[in-house]
């Protein structure tokens, strides 16, 4: 079994894991969490979306978020970016990354926003071409790369379709997400070795959801398969607001004690990330779903 020595984690906690949060979370409850992500030593964290704020209310106050947080050196902050105002938005507050986002599944990309997948794609490519011509980042997220809830399993070929036509784009980065968390480790091997083979694997991400308890071992599927950047969330936050119920991403302390058991670098503080879990959940008012986390922090208050 052939292993990476070194894996990046993108922290996605301040936007995938707070976006669904029904309360309002102040600002700057949202500073001080990408600003504890930053010193624990992330060297990517997804930290606001420039989306309307009538279809995401809790990301309204991106511009505000981004100007109060205290930039790391080496870290990478993104945004998610819809279109060419939200671009726009996102250049105004200093971003670094812009995130552009498609679905594998033509009837998710159908009931969500209402157009084909080509379509869809097609629709970023203003946003990609200001990205380039400013100089940023440019990531293209894979939704319901392993399952959709309206048509099932998606096929293979539909996942590699989507990644050429994002690599067409020119995204730097490009993510395979289990939306909806059905994936299983073989089929992660799989589409994972599919898309690897019109992708460099050092350029591709596994973003998976915990629904099934399926995420860690799909990680590992993907390490075997080649892949060494993986996304996930402080605590579990985080949901699939179109996905019934599709439960948190995966834990970032949890991928972090397992890579840790397995001897492989991150460069980040499992210490500073278990308090920060702790933290944030205490301020929206749900447990935890992170076990490593709550097993750390228990042994820590003993």
């Amino acid at each position: 079994m052939s292993l990476p020595s070194k894996v990046k984690i993108v922290e996605v906690s301040p936007r995938d894991g707070l976006q669904n949060e029904k309360e309002f979370i102040a600002t700057p409850v949202k500073i001080e969490l990408i600003d504890r992500l930053s010193q624990a030593g992330f060297p990517n964290i997804e930290a606001v979306s420039f989306v309307s704020p009538k279809w995401v209310p809790q990301m309204a106050d991106g511009a505000e978020v981004m100007a109060g947080i205290q930039r790391r050196p080496g870290t990478i902050y993104s945004a998610l970016t819809p279109n060419l105002r939200g671009f726009e938005g996102a250049l105004a507050a200093g971003i670094d990354e812009v995130v552009i986002f498609g679905a594998a599944s033509e009837a998710f990309s159908q009931k969500n926003i209402n157009c084909s997948i080509a379509e869809s794609i097609t629709r970023f490519e203003p946003v990609a071409q200001a990205a380039k011509a400013a100089g940023l980042r440019l990531r293209g997220s894979i939704s319901c790369a392993l399952g959709c809830p309206y048509q099932g399993e998606t096929p293979i070929a539909s996942v590699v379709d989507v990644a050429r036509r994002m690599l067409a784009l020119g995204c730097d980065e490009i993510d395979v997400a289990d939306t909806i968390g059905v994936g299983t480790a073989l089929r992660v091997g799989q589409v994972m070795r599919a898309v690897t083979e019109i992708v460099d694997p050092a350029r591709i991400s596994g973003h998976f959801h915990d629904t099934y308890g399926q995420s860690l071992a799909n990680i590992l599927a993907a390490m075997e398969a080649g892949i060494s950047i993986f996304h996930s969330s402080v605590g579990g936050l985080g949901g699939c607001p179109y996905a019934k119920g599709a439960t948190g991403n995966v834990a970032t302390e949890d991928v972090l004690y397992m890579l840790r058991g397995l001897d492989i670098d991150t460069g980040i503080d499992l210490d500073a990330v278990v308090d920060t879990g702790q933290w944030i959940s205490g301020h929206i008012g749900h447990k935890s779903s992170s076990r490593a986390g709550n097993a750390l922090a228990a042994r820590k208050a003993a």
